[in-house]
């Protein structure tokens, strides 16, 4: 009986012992602080390879592949929450420029694909179905170019807009130089999306606060192609200035129509000239773009102050050598975007979104690009750059840009009236 009693206890001793050493290498593990690493980052975005969209959307698409082929040639991005350098691979899709499409297809991008980082195609109409997809599936927005103000809310921690400030700010400048120049009729036309029509709203709301009230304030679709008789309209209220808001397409068509009107403006405003000068320059031509107006951006606006990435004149180069194509404000967006990714999976402690977002937050106002100061509030909207008024004057070599308001970036004066 002693003997089975001795036995007896030792065997609990062991079984005992056993379980505090199951307990112990339990601890140890559970305190493991690694998760193996992923063999690649996976980017999804959307791009327009046709449709209206295509000739901004394209050359975006392009700089944010340019920024992944650079970072890949240094053995990937630096991802702190691995400490290492992982490579990064580009998921994307074709949304032809459709906004229907795109909801599709960034569903996909998020459910399917699962990529680690989502990036909005271009624009505020491609962009605009991606925010409440994004936010419902708790996933960061990474928006290149959609500037609707609509899109940033309090209640929205899922964007942040990587490389223009909000559409609603931009006509800041252009408001300013307005009333600086004591020009009292000014005729609006817009279309009614929430890139343009923001725009508008700000502008009206800035002159009647300076005592100035549009002679004319109209919006028309998105889809708009004819101006001829819209012009007509607009001259009859006798404009000293006339803003014309609209994406590329609208643009050149204004511009166009304006051209063979007959009629001719004092000031002419267009946005577009500012970020795709070769492309309106070449549906357009440089007479029909002398003595315009329009938001100066790189690359025809150089920012000295640059402490990451590339800077204006070695990205041109760079991007030159590898796409054998010319550099506008697009292609410096796309890879910018890239620069703001690449700092949030430098700075992130894990992968997960709101890692993701705390990241970024913790950077803004710190990293000045070829784009200028990233810096955004606190729901997500880009407020470090701001938007010039610039006047595209044609001199001996072409057209040249000359930035005429606010006073502290100003390289010339305005010539007023055009000729």
């Amino acid at each position: 009986m002693r003997m089975r009693r001795l036995i007896g206890w030792r065997m609990a001793a062991g079984a005992a012992l056993l379980g505090m050493g199951a307990l112990v290498a339990g601890c140890g593990t559970s305190a493991a602080p690694t998760a193996k690493a992923p063999t690649q980052i996976t980017v999804g975005t959307l791009y327009a390879g046709s449709g209206a969209f295509a000739t901004s959307s394209l050359p975006e698409y392009q700089g944010l592949q340019f920024w992944a082929q650079q970072v890949n040639a240094k053995g990937g991005a630096f991802v702190k929450a691995y400490n290492k350098r992982i490579k990064v691979k580009i998921v994307a899709y074709n949304d032809q420029s459709s906004a229907t499409t795109a909801t599709t297809l960034y569903t996909q991008l998020i459910t399917q694909n699962k990529v680690n980082l989502l990036v909005a195609d271009f624009g505020s109409v491609l962009t605009s179905v991606a925010v409440p997809i994004a936010r419902e599936h708790k996933t960061v927005l990474f928006d290149i170019t959609g500037t609707g103000a609509s899109f940033f809310t309090p209640n929205n921690k899922y964007i942040v807009l990587t490389s223009l400030p909000t559409s609603g700010v931009w006509p800041e400048s252009l408001a300013g130089f307005l009333l600086h120049k004591g020009i009292k009729r000014v005729a609006i036309l817009y279309l009614t999306n929430d890139f343009d029509q923001s725009q508008a709203t700000t502008l009206a709301s800035r002159l009647k606060a300076g005592g100035v009230t549009p002679v004319y304030d109209h919006g028309v679709p998105t889809s708009t192609s004819s101006y001829n008789v819209l012009i007509h309209a607009m001259a009859q209220s006798k404009p000293d200035a006339v803003i014309e808001l609209g994406y590329p397409n609208n643009d050149i068509a204004f511009l166009q129509a304006l051209a063979s009107s007959g009629q001719h403006f004092n000031m002419v405003f267009t946005v577009f000239p500012g970020q795709l000068l070769s492309l309106l320059q070449k549906n357009v031509g440089a007479k029909g773009l002398a003595y315009t107006y329009t938001y100066p951006t790189p690359p025809l606006l150089a920012y000295n102050k640059v402490n990451y990435g590339l800077s204006l004149s070695q990205f041109t180069k760079a991007f030159q050598a590898q796409t054998h194509t010319g550099v506008n404000f697009l292609t410096i967006a796309g890879y910018n975007a890239g620069l703001v990714i690449q700092k949030t999976l430098d700075t992130a402690k894990s992968l997960r979104q709101s890692d993701l977002r705390q990241a970024v937050a913790g950077f803004s106002g710190k990293i000045f690009t070829l784009d200028g100061r990233f810096r955004i509030n606190s729901e997500g909207a880009q407020v470090g750059e701001t938007l010039p008024v610039g006047q595209l004057v044609p001199t001996t070599k072409g057209l040249q840009m000359v930035v005429v308001y606010p006073a502290k970036v100003k390289t010339g004066s305005s010539v007023y009236p055009a000729p």
